[in-house]
C-alpha cells in the first residue's frame, strides 16, 4: 500500500504538465459545444428589418428582359442576361444587369445614351425570371433546387419541400448566404434560426425572405 500511495503522490506532485492535454482537450470540446453561439466568432448579422424586404425583383443571370428605346428600334431587343450579370447593347457596349431592378437598369441605359441620342427614353422589361433559385437540405421531404417566380420566407421554403422528416432538429436550421464582402471577395455566411421563434414571432432574425442562392440547412 506504500508503494501505491508513492506513486499516486508522485503522478499528483511531480507531472503537473499532463493536466495541460487534459485542458486543452476540455477547452476544444466545449469550443465545439458553443462553436454556434460565439466560440468561433460571429456567424452572421442577425439584424433584419422590414425594409430589407425587397418590393422589386432584383434581375439576375438567364434572366430574359425587353429593352424598349423608344423610336430606336436597331437598340431595342430581347436579350437574356449572361452569366457575368451584364447585357451587351449596340452603341455603348455592356452594360450591368444583376443586381438591379428593372426600372434601375433603364435608369443606367438611358445615362448612357445620352452620349449619342438626344433626350433618350428607355423602358425594361422583364419577359422571364430565370435568376431566382434557392436550395432546401438535410431532414426535408423533399429537398433539392427550387425555381420561383417571386420571394419566399424560410417557412414557405420548408413547406414547399414537404415539411420536415420525423428526425428534424426543427431549431437547429440554417441558412447559408454567399454575400460579397469589400474588395469583392465572396464570403459564406450561416445564419441560425429556430423553428419555434419562427412560428411564434419571437427571436430574431425573424422568417426571413431568402435571397437567390440561399441555401436552408435542416439538419
Amino acid at each position: 500500500m506504500a508503494a501505491v500511495d508513492f506513486y499516486a503522490r508522485g503522478a499528483r506532485t511531480s507531472r503537473p504538465y499532463l493536466l495541460v492535454p487534459r485542458v486543452l482537450s476540455i477547452g476544444i470540446v466545449l469550443c465545439a459545444m458553443v462553436a454556434q453561439v460565439g466560440c468561433l466568432g460571429p456567424v452572421a448579422s442577425r439584424e433584419y428589418k422590414a425594409s430589407d424586404v425587397p418590393t422589386e425583383f432584383l434581375l439576375g443571370s438567364e434572366d430574359q428582359i425587353e429593352i424598349n428605346v423608344w423610336k430606336n428600334p436597331d437598340l431595342s431587343r430581347v436579350t437574356l442576361i449572361r452569366p457575368d450579370g451584364y447585357v451587351s447593347m449596340p452603341i455603348i457596349g455592356d452594360v450591368q444587369a444583376a443586381g438591379l431592378t428593372a426600372d434601375a437598369l433603364a435608369a443606367q441605359i438611358t445615362e448612357r445614351l445620352k452620349g449619342y441620342i438626344q433626350n433618350p427614353s428607355v423602358s425594361v422589361n422583364v419577359k422571364e425570371l430565370n435568376s431566382y433559385s434557392i436550395f432546401v437540405l438535410g431532414e426535408v421531404m423533399k429537398p433539392g433546387k427550387y425555381q420561383l417566380k417571386s420571394y419566399v420566407t424560410v417557412l414557405q421554403a420548408i413547406s414547399m419541400a414537404g415539411g420536415f422528416t420525423n428526425y428534424a432538429s426543427k431549431n437547429r436550421l440554417q441558412v447559408v448566404r454567399v454575400i460579397e464582402s469589400p474588395g469583392h471577395k465572396r464570403q459564406e455566411i450561416h445564419i441560425p434560426l429556430r423553428y419555434d421563434d419562427l412560428v411564434s414571432g419571437r427571436g430574431e432574425p425573424g422568417n426571413i425572405v431568402l435571397a437567390s442562392g440561399d441555401t436552408v440547412v435542416v439538419p
